[in-house]
């Protein structure tokens, strides 16, 4: 069977961190380095001037040879049940950078009665993945509803699952995997502890086996975003060590 996709997620270095090595283009050459196959483009980490320059970021990522996702820190459905009136907006940033997936958290969702989400994902060639955040909106049972519904609707997206955000939301990942591996096309690994009154990622040598489990009751073939720790003094040998690791599961 082929080796599953591994993704390296920027934020996995630290908003910093990041900031301090010139930026998310400056990842690029140590991401391709550590034999990774793809990188998730975090929206939060861009400047202003960073963000009107997503061509050129787009065309560094295909030198590299490597593959692009897009994050955007922001819900697919706001507070009051209505759809996200820049979606199109950032469907055009993730085509920008040549991405095939554009995230998104699933935010308030209500219901599918318009044809809004139909109309604007049939705008665009990115797929659109959502993904369960740290937020209440994110527990198991609205992600059941959204994605039993819009698989009722043969809406053209799918699921990021997050491994460490149902610590967040107080439930069972493992029971999650269960119920919505149908819908996953895109993992974000990531292992968490206790940390006062809420949690925090930790890199996998620091964490218990539990991911293993959780890993392997998702689809075997769903890229695998690294979205924990990655910190060093050598960020290429720390990269390849999880890359590695990570495709050997």
């Amino acid at each position: 069977m082929k080796k599953p996709e591994i993704i390296v997620v920027t934020a996995a270095y630290g908003t910093q961190q990041v900031a301090e090595l010139g930026g998310q283009a400056a990842l690029l050459p140590i991401i391709k380095d550590a034999g990774a196959d793809g990188v998730e483009i975090r929206r939060e980490l861009f400047s202003d001037t960073e963000l009107t320059q997503l061509h050129a970021l787009g065309h560094s990522i295909r030198q590299h040879q490597l593959s692009a996702s897009y994050s955007v820190p922001e819900a697919l459905w706001l507070e009051d049940g209505t759809l996200n009136p820049r979606l199109a907006q950032y469907l055009q940033e993730a085509e920008q950078l040549g991405a095939q997936r554009l995230k998104l958290a699933l935010g308030y969702f209500v219901d599918l009665s318009d044809r809004q989400l139909v109309e604007v994902l049939a705008t665009s060639g990115v797929t659109l993945v959502v993904e369960n955040d740290q937020t209440p909106a994110s527990k198991l049972a609205p992600m059941l509803q959204f994605f039993h519904r819009a698989c009722d609707a043969a809406l053209p997206l799918d699921m990021t699952f997050d491994m460490g955000n149902w610590l967040w939301t107080g439930e069972d990942a493992l029971q999650a995997a269960a119920q919505l591996s149908r819908y996953v096309s895109y993992i974000h690994v990531k292992a968490a502890v206790p940390h006062g009154d809420s949690f925090r990622a930790i890199a996998l040598d620091d964490a218990d086996d539990q991911w293993r489990t959780l890993l392997n009751a998702l689809p075997a073939d769903a890229p695998r975003g690294i979205e924990f720790p990655l910190q060093g003094d050598d960020l290429r040998a720390v990269t390849r060590h999880y890359v590695d690791l990570l495709r050997a599961v």
